[in-house]
Formats: C-alpha cells, structure tokens, sequence
C-alpha cells in the first residue's frame, strides 16, 4: 500500500496555549461588538442542534485543534466527534466532524471553525500533491517562512499531515546563509566562519549557492546543508554528485508540480516549497444540520 493512503505518524494538536490567541482574535473579528446578532434574532436560545462539516471536495484534512478550540471558546458543553481522522486522504463529500450542542453556539462559531479547516486543509492537501508526485524517490518535500502571518505553527502543521516536513520555524532556530548574507558578510567564506563561531552545537548551519563555483567554494568546509538555489535539475544533479554526501542538499526555486518529479529525480534530499502554504487554495468544507 502506498504511504500516502495511510495516515502520518501521530501528530499531536498543537498546545491551547500556542494557538488561543490566534484563535480568540478570529473569533472577536467575526462577532465584533454585539455578538452574532442574527442567530440571537431567529434562534430560540434553548434550541438543540446537530451538525456535520462535511468536505465537498476530495482532499486530505488538517485545523481540527484551531477549530475545536473556537467551540469551546464559544461554548464548553458542546461536543465534537472526529470522523474522519487528519492526514488521510478521503473523496468529495467526506464527513469529518459531527458537532452537537446549543444551535446559538453552533452557529456562532461556524465560519471561524470552517476557515480554520478548509485553509489547513488546502494545504495539507497541496502538500500532498506535491509529495505524491515525487513518490519513489529519496527527497523529502519541506515547507518554507512564506506562511500566513500569526498562522505559521498551524500552517507548519497542516504541511507535516499533508507528508512533508518542516523548514526553520523561525529565524532563531536554524542558521540559514542567503545571499545578502554573503554579500554583507563579504563572501561565502566570511558567512559561514562567523555563523560557526556564533553557534553551538546543536544550531544547524545552511548556506545558499546559486553556481557550481560558489558551491566548490562551500565545500571546502562543509556546512549542515546547502540550498541549491534556482538550478535546472541537470545542475542539481552534478552539484549533488560534487557534495558526496559530506552535506545535505536542498533544492529551491520556483519548484511546481509539473517540475518537482524532474529536481527529485536529480538526487536531492530536501525539495523547499513555498507554494505549499503562500499558494494553497481553500478546500470546500462546509457545515449542515444532521
């Protein structure tokens, strides 16, 4: 069976505490000052409700812990029972969540706990595509800092469900020499002397190339990994041949569906994408009365 019908190896929700404030800011956008003024109009408050969200597209889930967390801001006594579980891929029209609680609450917490899925959503679903099309070879498909803002640790989440991995989180995680480093550091040699003496050892240091020549240059004196920036796979494959494994090697640039087989084809461990989180479409995900 192919690993893209299973399920990722467990990944947990993301803490309450990480993602409240994301979450109660979504919430106090929607119901503003007054609170859902419409269903407080039409809806009986004692009214009892039952709900699906329900996927109208084919796709693979992500955004239970964001969406969750809304309705129990809204409303604690309201339950939720997981049908179809996140990472899995499922065909048009998939149930994925039962709700049952107060009417009022339901309807209050709707469109914040549907954006949260069909945004995660898309991109776990993009990113499987993406590891997909590369099925059968070594390289692993990572997502990048072109995230959302205030949406990164859900984002970055959604990518590990959909198969991929995780780049950086941040700028404090990880040494990461692009080429205005290097020009401001006065070249490639001066960058990474200065980022080894800066870290410790547990601090991974990558630096990016953009020419064979350059990358002779890093070999030298390896780092962690190099990003092979915008190279044709014929170059990528000759700079992975020139790396001899003494370092990692991450493709990037401009990397597409109908591209990433021929970059993963040239013997790179890492594929970077950031198409995975700046370019995922919403999936179709909505929510009706049971």
């Amino acid at each position: 069976m192919s690993e893209l019908n299973v399920a990722p190896a467990h990944i947990p929700p993301l803490p309450d505490v990480v993602i409240e404030p994301i979450v109660r800011l979504a919430l106090l956008e929607d119901l503003g000052r007054g609170g859902d003024i419409t269903s407080d109009a039409v809806v009986d408050p004692g009214a009892h409700m039952k709900a699906i969200i329900r996927s109208r597209q084919e796709g693979c889930s992500a955004g239970y812990d964001a969406a969750l967390l809304a309705l129990r801001l809204i409303d604690p006594t309201a339950t939720w029972t997981t049908l179809q579980p996140e990472g899995v891929a499922f065909p048009a029209g998939t149930q994925l969540v039962r709700l049952e609680g107060r009417a009022a609450s339901l309807l209050a917490c709707e469109r914040v706990a549907l954006n949260f899925t069909g945004r995660l959503s898309g991109v776990a679903t993009l990113t499987r595509a993406y590891v997909g099309a590369i099925e059968g070879y070594r390289a692993r498909i990572v997502c990048t800092r072109k995230t959302t803002p205030g949406h990164r640790a859900l984002e970055k989440r959604a990518v590990r469900l959909g198969g991929g991995v995780n780049h950086r989180l941040g700028l404090d995680d990880a040494i990461l020499i692009k080429d205005n480093h290097i020009a401001s550091a006065g070249g490639v040699r001066q960058a990474l002397e200065r980022a080894r003496r800066h870290v410790g050892h547990l601090r991974a240091v990558e630096i990016e190339v953009d020419t064979l020549d350059q990358l002779e240059e890093v070999l030298a004196s390896p780092p962690d990994a190099v990003l092979l920036d915008n190279m044709s796979p014929e170059t990528l494959q000759k700079a992975v041949a020139m790396t001899a494994g003494r370092c990692k090697t991450e493709a990037s640039g401009g990397v597409t569906l109908e591209t990433v087989r021929r970059i993963a084809a040239a013997g790179v461990d890492f594929i970077s994408v950031g198409a995975l989180t700046h370019s995922a479409a919403c999936l179709d995900i909505g929510l009706d009365i049971d």
